[in-house]
């Protein structure tokens, strides 16, 4: 991506006989086959329409569709925007990722449609699209496949109190189901409810599975006691294993599509009884049953108690306990993913600070409502962002409101890791990496099993323990904002008011690059302000996507490119990227977090933008640029390109030169051109501007009539009275001083933290606190009958050790016996106290009969 831009500025330059002019909107090129290209006559790049340089045919041929995102289960129609077709046709193929294709059509206004299909991954898939029955596809745009727990709830099929339905049959819970939806998601009179099966498997089959006994099947989609029609020919990790979603039969035809459906459910023919995971979908009744890629509404992923047999009706528990045994039994035989895992977060604090390597699990979240069911004591979990490299399996750590882990060792409630990632990973059809489905078979029934249906639950947590944090280490932290200001990894600071593009950070480690783009202001009277501030982020990682963050049109807006096209966040504020996901989690915040573990937030501060940097200590030693040199010495924070290191105390003008130094080149730049006056004044334009004159620190005069307001906003913060100095505007001070605190509050709640790490209470006896940090007491306590032998209670030392080891609790004699032990040794006492005397006498009497003659 980096040196894609050096042909095409050379191209501009080559192109336009003067800065401004650009070739014609009529160009007679076509934009068939080439979109995202740029050439000499116009261009297929997205970047045309700022720089009118677009192919005529441009929007004919890369398309734009609306809505532009649907679940990756399939059935959403969209429309392709500005291509409108009049002639008559049914040879509508729309082709997904080069092997997927569904039928699409034209209707009575000429808007062609396509209907997305059944995937098995998630992200921007590239489609293709064929208006001739598939003799060519020369159009090309871009579908956004959404993990199902991320699709509007208004496009979902409702199941109506759903732990109803995954409780379906035990103790208690029978009588209807009731479904309803959103008439308006599907128009039709009426409709078809099917019932589908999700499974994982490297099974062949051949004249259908089935199974020889109503036993469900393994978590993994192996039953016991199948007939030769069900052949196993792989393992779990391996090529042979494959997802595959399954049809299974419908629970009514013809329904009216009236939104709403209850039924009392019947258990399922005994062949369809494996599958225990799935969903239901409705679709258009003139459809046949099963027919894939049509439109359709599907319901969330689910146990599917209720549609098993009779045998788990007639005995849940004995049913699930069997379940759980098998799952345990199979969770023997695979790979240990536990070690590849990364540590948990000590707190809360770093856990949600931490956001490069983990993430809020939308399932416990504490800015909405702390819903945490299956995690019961939790106010809030995070997941690790990024499958482990191997397995690709997942970290979920869950904190209680005193910001304490939450450990399976003491709570139902703890941190679970996962086998299966909930949020997928590529090559994502290869399970365990099916994005939800694979994390539901391989944890989620599991734990219905074992902990839901039957009283196993630590058989589970046994095998899904949870991760304390004594090796968890956390991540450096640097931000830039304000006029512009930097604090490095190491805690250096300094001011640098460049006009230019510049490098933040570079690190050979993964080849990670962060620039930014820095413009002057204009102060309160409309005049050139002294200062500058960052307009423009971008950041790649290896040959990661290119993401650019940037202010547009008025102060306060912000708007994100990838690959330098403009996204919508109008549908989706989650994005599953190329070495990256992307995060908006409100209008003025971006949050990227890379493959790497390291993480940018980008954010409105004021008329500038502010942003953060997380590294893993893993990058230390491997960083340059304007944040710094990241090996805990401030000393060197300081270096210039050519390795030449400026002392800490360098006057400002000599840190504006170390700033200029690192001034972004073109053949590097990662920024988009899109408009004549970023064309003229960056690409045309030096990479820093040499006639502009900042305001240094040490040029700055009081301003009389501010010197009391200054005072109060500031107080002793130097880069929010600089501000003020430089714009003439309170505002822009404050919002200064409120980024700077942000940062502080931010690198304290990221101070490391010793851990002793989880400490078992006695057995027979019970503890009294779960928080295993330095200076924490565990106290112990023995339960009735039984005597403590040892310390009363433990505390967490600085070295990472426990004071005293967990004590015994050893069994309590009773009074009685006691008292019985008491007199009966006294009574024996006593006995020989008499016998004793006895003996002296007789001894006394004998000396005396032996003294006479």
């Amino acid at each position: 991506m980096k040196l894609l831009l050096l042909p095409w500025a050379l191209l501009l330059l080559v192109t336009a006989p003067s800065p401004g002019r650009w070739p014609a909107a009529d160009a007679q090129e076509s934009c068939s086959h080439r979109c995202g290209e740029w050439n000499e006559l116009c261009s297929c790049h997205p970047t045309c329409f700022g720089l009118d340089s677009c192919c005529k045919d441009f929007r004919d041929f890369c398309l734009e569709i609306l809505p532009y995102s649907g679940s990756m289960m399939g059935g959403k129609d969209f429309v392709v925007q500005h291509l409108n077709w009049f002639s008559p046709t049914d040879g509508v193929i729309c082709r997904f990722n080069e092997s997927v294709q569904t039928r699409g059509h034209v209707d009575s206004l000429g808007h062609v449609h396509c209907v997305s299909p059944l995937l098995y991954e998630t992200g921007r898939i590239p489609f293709t699209l064929s208006m001739d029955n598939g003799s060519s596809f020369p159009r090309s745009g871009t579908w956004l496949a959404v993990h199902p727990s991320k699709v509007s709830q208004t496009e979902k099929l409702q199941l109506e109190n759903e732990t109803r339905w995954q409780y379906y049959g035990t103790a208690g819970t029978k009588g209807n189901l009731t479904l309803t939806w959103n008439t308006a998601a599907l128009p039709t009179q009426s409709v078809t409810i099917e019932l589908w099966g999700y499974e994982e498997t490297g099974c062949s089959e051949h004249q259908g599975l089935v199974p020889t006994s109503s036993s469900a099947p393994g978590v993994l989609g192996q039953a016991p006691g199948l007939t030769k029609d069900f052949i196993p020919s792989g393992k779990p990790y391996s090529e042979d294993w494959t997802a595959k979603w399954s049809y299974l039969y419908a629970l009514a035809t013809n329904v009216s599509n009236s939104g709403f459906f209850t039924f009392t459910p019947e258990p399922a023919p005994q062949n369809y009884q494996r599958w225990e995971v799935g969903a239901l979908r409705i679709i258009n009744s003139e459809y046949h049953s099963g027919e894939k890629d049509v439109h359709a509404l599907w319901s969330n992923e689910h146990a599917l108690a209720w549609h098993l047999g009779d045998d788990f009706r007639a005995d849940p528990v004995a049913w699930a306990r069997t379940q759980c045994l098998a799952w345990e039994e199979l969770e023997d035989q695979l790979p240990n993913f536990l070690e590849e895992l990364p540590d948990c977060p000590c707190t809360l604090a770093q856990a949600r600070s931490d956001s490069g390597r983990f993430h809020t699990d939308y399932g416990c979240d504490i800015e909405h409502g702390s819903e945490c069911t299956y995690h019961p004591g939790a106010v809030h979990c995070v997941r690790s962002v990024q499958a482990s490299p191997q397995y690709a399996s997942g970290q979920q750590c869950c904190y209680t409101a005193a910001g304490t882990q939450l450990l399976t060792a003491d709570s139902m409630g703890g941190s679970t890791p996962d086998r299966g990632h909930d949020w997928g990973a590529p090559p994502f059809r290869a399970p365990p990496r099916v994005p939800g489905l694979s994390h539901w078979l391989y944890d989620v029934i599991s734990f219905y099993h074992c902990c839901l249906w039957a009283p196993e639950c630590s058989r589970y947590m046994r095998r899904r323990p949870s991760s304390d944090c004594r090796s968890y280490r956390p991540p450096r932290l640097a931000s830039a904002f304000g006029d512009p200001h930097f604090v490095t990894f190491d805690g250096a600071n300094f001011t640098f008011n460049g006009h230019g593009e510049y490098v933040l950070l570079e690190a050979s480690l993964t080849n990670l690059t962060v620039q930014a783009r820095a413009q002057p202001d204009t102060t309160p009277e409309g005049t050139q302000a002294r200062g500058t501030g960052l307009t423009a982020v971008a950041v790649q990682e290896g040959d990661s996507d290119v993401v650019e963050v940037r202010l547009a049109g008025g102060a306060g807006v912000l708007q994100v490119l990838l690959n330098q096209e403009v996204l919508s966040f109008a549908e989706q504020s989650w994005m599953d990227l190329k070495g990256m996901f992307l995060s908006v989690a409100a209008e003025d915040r971006v949050s990227i977090m890379l493959s790497s573990g390291a993480g940018l937030e980008v954010s409105i501060q004021g008329p500038f933008l502010s942003v953060t940097v997380l590294l893993p200590e893993k990058f230390l030693t491997y960083t340059q640029g304007l944040l710094g040199t990241l090996n805990d010495n401030f000393t060197d924070d300081f270096t210039l390109r050519s390795g030449q290191v400026l002392p800490p105390d360098a006057s400002s003008q000599e840190l504006f030169q170390f700033g200029a130094d690192w001034a972004v080149e073109n053949a590097s730049s990662l920024l988009t051109y899109d408009s004549q006056l970023l064309v003229n004044n960056f690409l045309y334009g030096p990479k820093h501007d040499p006639t502009f004159r900042p305001l240094f620190p040490d040029e700055i005069t009081p301003n009389s009539s501010q010197t009391t307001e200054v005072a109060k906003l500031c107080g002793d913060n130097h880069f929010c009275s600089f501000d003020v100095a430089a714009t003439g505007s309170l505002s822009v001070g404050n919002a200064t001083r409120m980024a700077y605190q942000l940062h502080q509050r931010r690198v304290q709640s990221l101070q490391s933290v010793v851990s002793c790490g989880w400490l078992a209470p006695p057995l027979n006896g019970h503890k009294d606190g779960m928080r295993y940090l330095v200076g924490s007491t565990i106290h112990f306590h023995c339960d009735t009958g039984y005597s403590l032998a040892g310390a009363e209670a433990s505390t967490c030392q600085a070295n990472g050790t426990w004071s005293t080891p967990t004590p015994t609790c050893q069994p309590r004699r009773s009074h009685t016996v006691l008292l019985s032990i008491i007199f009966g040794g006294l009574a024996v006492v006593a006995l020989m106290a008499v016998v004793f005397v006895v003996l002296r006498r007789r001894k006394g009497n004998m000396a005396i009969w032996g003294s006479q003659p």
